[in-house]
């Protein structure tokens, strides 16, 4: 914070190292990780400024994201509801099925070259 008690960083950046640090802490949870982290194994993680992540770690936790002791941070149950979304929302593209990911019975993949299936390149238009 300024010394006038006021947020020092870009809206934008803050507002990018907040949505960051819920995803990143979602995927640590998922990973094995463990459920609690810390600012140093955050930054190992994410390309931000240490004095941004902090600050941004106890906005995240002044709003009930975050649960913090002694340190370190655990996603509250709205963290974890929000970073699920965060993480679901960033990576959607990514978790469609590929050409032939289907069974081996699929009617819409069945005998069909990936550029020309309906199913798996939805890019492909109808015509």
């Amino acid at each position: 914070m300024s010394e006038n008690g006021e947020r020092a960083f870009d809206p934008m950046a803050a507002l990018r190292c907040r949505d960051d640090v819920l995803q990143a802490m979602y995927w640590m949870r998922g990973e094995g990780f463990g459920e609690e982290t810390d600012a140093q194994m955050l930054q190992s993680f994410l390309v931000v400024d240490g004095t941004l992540l902090r600050e941004q770690l106890e906005i995240l936790t002044e709003e009930g994201y975050l649960d913090e002791s002694g340190g370190r941070y655990r996603l509250s149950e709205l963290g974890v509801k929000e970073g699920g979304r965060r993480f679901a929302d960033e990576f959607s593209g990514l978790q469609g099925t590929a050409h032939g990911d289907c069974g081996p019975e699929c009617p819409t993949c069945k005998g069909v070259p990936r550029d020309a299936c309906l199913h798996c390149a939805p890019e492909v238009v109808e015509g």
